[in-house]
């Protein structure tokens, strides 16, 4: 049985500027095709830009507020909201509040740096 605790997870820094804690990957445990991990974004902080070619996502926000963008879609998201990000999509978290936003993050397959491609942000529609 594989059981992570987020204490015992080490934090490292994603490419788009995230720190994750992955708990659950086929790096550390019997999971092949997906990831589980928790971002932390500081007050008024945001990922860069970016989009992933293969990996579906999913953002579970935790704690915090924050401006979420997808394309050229712009929500406020906050604790219970989970959004779904296809892959391909150009997506950006900002941590708009003053506390840590901290969200876990699904990908299938497994997140990797060279699945992520950083870019600019398309500019929102009014």
């Amino acid at each position: 049985m594989d059981v992570r605790n987020i204490d015992e997870a080490p934090p490292f820094q994603t490419k788009d500027g995230s720190e994750i804690r992955e708990l659950l990957a086929h790096r550390n445990s019997c999971i092949a095709n997906q990831s589980l991990a928790e971002a932390r974004i500081p007050p008024g902080a945001a990922t860069i830009a970016h989009y992933h070619p293969l990996a579906e996502e999913i953002y579970y926000i935790l704690t915090g507020s924050a401006s979420m963008q997808i394309g050229t879609e712009l929500r406020t998201v906050g604790p219970g909201d989970a959004v779904a990000i296809p892959p391909g999509a150009v997506h950006q978290i900002t941590n708009t509040g003053e506390e840590t936003l901290k969200l876990l993050c699904c990908c299938a397959p497994a997140y990797e740096h060279d699945d992520t491609v950083l870019c600019d942000m398309p500019p929102v529609s009014s």
